[in-house]
């Protein structure tokens, strides 16, 4: 089963990182109050990053790297998932 990480961010612009192996079911968890305890907290979410991780032991470690980031270190990663998706677009 493949998993993705992802990165949520919320109205209050803090960044939620979490694993799922069904991306658009989980984004609807969060949205609808069924997400996390931190996203409950902090709704309005928009999806900000996300990316395929394989099995969930690799997932499970991305996403632990992730979470080890500075807010900045991942500011730079979404910043760059975005350009490479308009590269794609433009191709």
């Amino acid at each position: 089963m493949q998993y993705s990480v992802y990165i949520l961010r919320c109205v209050d612009d803090t960044l939620y990182t979490g694993i799922t192996n069904d991306l658009p079911r989980r984004l609807l968890d969060h949205q609808s109050g069924k997400g996390g305890k931190y996203t409950r907290a902090h709704p309005g979410l928009a999806m900000v990053y996300h990316e395929m991780a394989g099995k969930r032991g690799s997932a499970l470690r991305r996403e632990a790297a992730i979470k080890k980031m500075t807010r900045r270190e991942k500011l730079l990663l979404i910043a760059a998932s975005v350009d490479v998706s308009s590269k794609h677009l433009l191709t």
